[in-house]
């Protein structure tokens, strides 16, 4: 017993040295907070920092960003633009824990759903909006543009970020419009660095226009529009939406009714967006695949097609625009060879056709692509009802299908005399010239029955004229003269002034040498406008029979300042063919030079 009461007392010291040791030791961890590892995040997206422990006791963090400090054990933090970051925890004056965090622009497309049916958007503000804007303006003019995207709401704060304002608008970040299938309407988003004052500036512009706006407590906004179904505003991580719902405007009494429909959806929609994590629509599969098929642009449309089972997983475009042009460059994925891998048919009307077209376009596909196109596919219900309700009509549709060869051509001319002539005559300015349309054939019997069919039912007042291998039908359409004609292995028809006075040219190779190689040829669907060649031909005339030369100076200059006022687009052109994977689709606008 002596010897335990001795050892106590020399104990005692290293009992409390221990105990307070232990004390201090968890004293410290307690304050120690949680910052992770040195990292990159997305603007926009909180980070969190702090002990998820309910005794976790409180420190002051510092952001590095010019955000007011704040004290509390756990916190959720996020930083508005881009740029590198250092977080400090402190306690008092002295630092606990710091961490860098590198803070990256969040892409448009990660704040998209990855159920978006369709997107567009622009990737980045910055050197963007300002050259599409500026090329709209040129195409429609300075004062119909401003009347057409007078009401686009994100309209102003996309200025101000051109002009180099990021107060409001994350220049880094995008702009896009996307639709979902469980939200009737139209979603617009905008990366923004101070949400809640970027939405405000759209909300005074709607209030602005006379509408209703209805702010809320949780920070959304609705905004009522007359009649129209209310839109909805809400922020999440970085960016402003916008939805719009798309409805019928309602009749009178009706209002309440059709408003009221419409609010679930877009609460639903609110929550989806906020309940979403990861990559959104960037990482789909299939956007994915088709990225790496297309050119680089300042703007980017993107359709999935999977859920129709269409055989076409999804398509996608970009769009780039500089002074004066307008280019685009899509891909259309397929699951399978378009048109089963076979070539089409060599269109024949533009090898050999009257010089100087404004317009011209042809169609080459394998004649059994054509009849799925037009009447559907074999055995399917479109191509039965079709072929029944030809046959109570007296038509055998599947005779006429197998007839087509595959290829359609048609070229339009403008007749600058004729067009002066009527001018002068009647005082007003009618178009006048020719469409030439030409159509290949395998057999001409099923053809020939069917337009003699036709025209007999009707009121066409035509002329049927029968010749070796050719029969031809004579009418008048619109005041003017109409011919056409069916051959043992096409069908033609002329409409309009006659061309007899153009010399003749391939019109194909020129065609091709000027847009684009190959197109307008076998397997293409290519498409042109040439205003450009409109105006040649109203300057061209240098005399026009039973029109004096006064009026004819003063009719050329009143129509050639006509068509400049009117647009200042002088040529266009697109080119849809089967490429290893899918199909290619390019297109370009080009505007006149001033």
């Amino acid at each position: 017993m002596r010897s335990s009461s001795l050892a106590s007392p020399c104990l005692l010291p290293l009992w409390c040295a221990a105990t307070l040791g232990l004390l201090a030791s968890g004293c410290h961890r307690a304050v120690k907070p949680e910052l992770g590892l040195d990292r990159t995040v997305e603007a926009g997206v909180p980070v969190d920092f702090g002990s998820p422990r309910e005794d976790a006791t409180p420190v002051t963090w510092d952001f590095g960003d010019q955000r007011p400090q704040v004290t509390q054990a756990r916190i959720s933090h996020a930083f508005a633009a881009a740029g590198t970051y250092t977080v400090r925890a402190l306690e008092g004056s002295r630092e606990v824990g710091r961490v860098q965090l590198t803070v990256v622009p969040r892409p448009v497309l990660r704040a998209v759903p990855s159920e978006a049916r369709v997107a567009l958007w622009v990737p980045q503000l910055r050197g963007t909006v300002e050259p599409l804007l500026s090329f709209y303006e040129q195409l429609v003019g300075p004062s119909l543009a401003r009347s057409q995207l007078g009401d686009a709401p994100f309209l102003p704060l996309l200025r101000r970020s051109a002009q180099g304002d990021a107060s409001l608008v994350d220049p880094e970040e995008g702009f896009g419009l996307f639709r979902l299938s469980s939200f009737e309407g139209t979603v617009a988003l905008l990366g923004v660095t101070d949400g809640p004052a970027a939405m405000s500036a759209v909300l005074e512009e709607f209030e602005a226009g006379g509408a209703l706006v209805r702010r809320q407590e949780d920070g959304s906004a609705s905004v009522q529009r007359g009649l129209s179904a209310p839109i909805s505003l809400f922020l999440d991580r970085g960016y402003l939406y916008l939805a719009i719902p798309q409805v019928e405007t309602p009749e009178q009494g009706q209002t309440v009714r059709a408003q009221a429909s419409v609010s679930p959806d877009a609460g639903a929609l609110r929550g989806l967006i906020a309940g979403f994590t990861g990559a959104g629509l960037s990482e789909l599969p299939v956007l994915e695949q088709l990225r790496g098929k297309v050119a680089e642009g300042q703007a980017y449309l993107f359709t999935g097609l999977v859920e129709q089972g269409s055989g076409f997983p999804g398509l996608l475009a970009s769009f780039r625009v500089r002074e004066g042009l307008a280019e685009l460059d899509g891909f259309l994925a397929a699951d399978k060879p378009l048109m089963e891998g076979k070539p089409g048919p060599v269109p024949a009307l533009l090898a050999q056709a009257p010089a100087g077209p404004v317009a011209a376009a042809t169609l080459s596909v394998p004649p059994e692509q054509l009849a799925t196109w037009i009447f559907g596919a074999p055995g399917s219900p479109r191509r039965q009802e079709v072929t029944e309700a030809w046959k109570q009509e007296g038509i055998d549709a599947e005779a006429f299908t197998q007839a087509m060869r595959g290829d359609v051509s048609l070229l339009a001319y403008f007749d600058a005399p004729a067009f002066y002539r009527n001018l002068v005559a009647n005082r007003k300015p009618e178009p006048r010239g020719t469409l030439l349309l030409e159509a290949g054939l395998t057999r001409p019997e099923p053809v020939v029955a069917m337009l003699t069919k036709m025209f007999s039912e009707g009121t066409w007042n035509v002329e049927t004229v029968k010749e070796p291998g050719i029969t031809r039908f004579r009418m008048r359409l619109l005041e003017q003269p109409l011919l056409l004609s069916v051959g043992a292995d096409r069908l033609w028809l002329e409409a309009g002034e006659p061309l007899a006075a153009r010399p003749k040219k391939n019109v194909a190779a020129a065609l091709s040498e000027r847009f684009s190689p190959s197109a307008f040829g076998p397997g293409h669907l290519s498409l042109m406008v040439d205003l450009g060649q409109l105006r040649a031909d109203l300057q061209a005339p240098r005399e026009v029979p039973g029109v004096p030369q006064v009026q004819l100076g003063a009719a050329k200059a009143l129509g050639g300042a006509f068509l400049d006022q009117l647009t200042p687009f002088d040529h266009a052109f697109m080119d849809f063919t089967p490429e290893e994977g899918g199909a290619r689709l390019r297109g370009r606008v080009v505007l006149r030079k001033r």
